[in-house]
C-alpha cells in the first residue's frame, strides 16, 4: 500500500474529518497553553512482545504524562508513524486512539511514512485554566518531596515477572493527580519516567537545592527482597509517576493518596538516608 491507501486504515478509527485537511483546526484555547514531544523507537523504546495496540498507546501516554507534570488537562494530540510494515498500523492507531480517548484528549492527526525502523513521534497540547503551570525550577527549603504510585513495577515487568507486563507496556499517565496537586500549591513538578533517583536530581538541579529523601518512605512493590525492590524503584524508571515538591504548610490539602518522601534543603547534597544518592537511571545515549 502507500500512503494514501493506508488512509482507509486510520480514517474510519479517527473519523474522516480528522484525515480531510493539511491541518487540524483547533477551538480557541483558555488558559494557558503547554506543548510536549516524543520521539520513541522501536529499538530503544518498545520492548519485545509489545503489542501494536500497546505501542500505540505508550506514544500517547509519554506526552500526555508530561502534560500530567505541568499540571495541564490534555486537550489534543499529534502522532507522526514511521512505519516499518503497513500491517501493523490498524491496531497502533487504535491504541493511539484509547489512551487520548481515556484522558479526555482527541487525537487531531499527524504523519504517515515508510521507516526502516518503528519510530513514533507524538506532540501534546495541554492547557491550565486556572493557575499556572507547575514547573520544575520552583523548590524551596523546607518543601516536601513526595511521589504517585508505587514505584518498580515497570522495570519488574521488563525482567520478566509478568505479573508487571502491563505496567511496562501500558502506563497511565497521572493526569487528575497532576491537577490536584498544581491546586494544592504544588512548587515543582515532573514525571518520573526515567526513573526516581535520577528524576530528584534533575527536580534539584532546576531550583539550585538539595534534599533529603527517607528510603523506608518510597512506595514499593512488596513482591521482593527490600534492598531489590528499592534498587527497582529508584533506577528502574518507566513507571510515569509524579515527583513533587510542596510547602510543608500545605500538607493537608495534598491529594490523596501520594507519599511524601523527604523534605528539601538549602544545602546542595542530594542524600538517601545520610548518603549521597547516585545519579543513576535511564539516559539516551549517542
Amino acid at each position: 500500500m502507500d500512503d494514501r491507501e493506508l488512509l482507509s486504515i486510520i480514517c474510519p478509527v479517527l473519523g474522516i474529518e480528522t484525515c480531510a485537511d493539511d491541518c487540524a483546526v483547533l477551538p480557541r484555547i483558555t488558559g494557558i497553553p503547554v506543548v510536549s514531544t516524543d520521539m520513541l523507537h522501536e529499538s530503544t523504546d518498545f520492548p519485545q512482545g509489545m503489542t501494536e495496540w500497546q505501542i500505540g498507546w505508550m506514544a500517547m501516554a509519554v506526552t500526555i504524562s508530561d502534560l500530567a507534570a505541568m499540571g495541564a488537562t490534555p486537550r489534543f494530540l499529534t502522532l507522526a508513524i514511521g512505519l516499518d510494515r503497513e500491517e501493523r498500523l490498524d491496531e497502533l492507531v487504535r491504541g493511539a486512539q484509547q489512551c487520548c480517548l481515556q484522558y479526555g484528549a482527541r487525537y487531531i492527526g499527524g504523519d504517515l511514512d515508510a521507516h526502516v525502523e518503528l519510530t513514533l513521534v507524538s506532540t501534546g497540547i495541554g492547557s491550565v485554566e486556572d493557575g499556572n503551570p507547575v514547573r520544575r525550577s520552583g523548590t524551596q527549603p523546607g518543601d516536601l518531596i513526595g511521589v504517585t504510585g508505587i514505584h518498580g513495577r515497570a522495570m519488574a515487568g521488563l525482567k520478566g515477572d509478568p505479573r508487571y507486563w502491563k505496567d511496562l507496556c501500558e502506563p497511565k499517565p497521572r493526569v487528575s493527580e497532576g491537577i490536584l496537586l498544581r491546586q494544592a500549591g504544588a512548587t515543582a513538578m515532573m514525571d518520573i519516567s526515567d526513573g526516581l533517583a535520577i528524576s530528584i536530581h534533575d527536580l534539584m538541579n532546576a531550583s539550585g537545592t538539595g534534599c533529603r529523601i527517607d528510603s523506608s518512605k518510597i512506595p514499593c512493590i512488596t513482591d521482593r527482597s527490600p534492598e531489590e525492590a528499592l534498587s527497582l524503584a529508584l533506577y528502574g524508571g518507566g513507571d510515569f509517576e509524579l515527583l513533587f515538591t510542596v510547602p510543608a504548610d500545605m500538607k493537608e490539602k495534598i491529594p490523596s493518596p501520594v507519599q511524601i518522601i523527604g523534605e528539601v534543603t538549602r544545602e546542595l547534597d542530594i542524600l538517601l538516608d545520610g548518603t549521597l544518592l547516585q545519579k543513576k537511571g535511564y539516559v539516551h545515549q549517542w
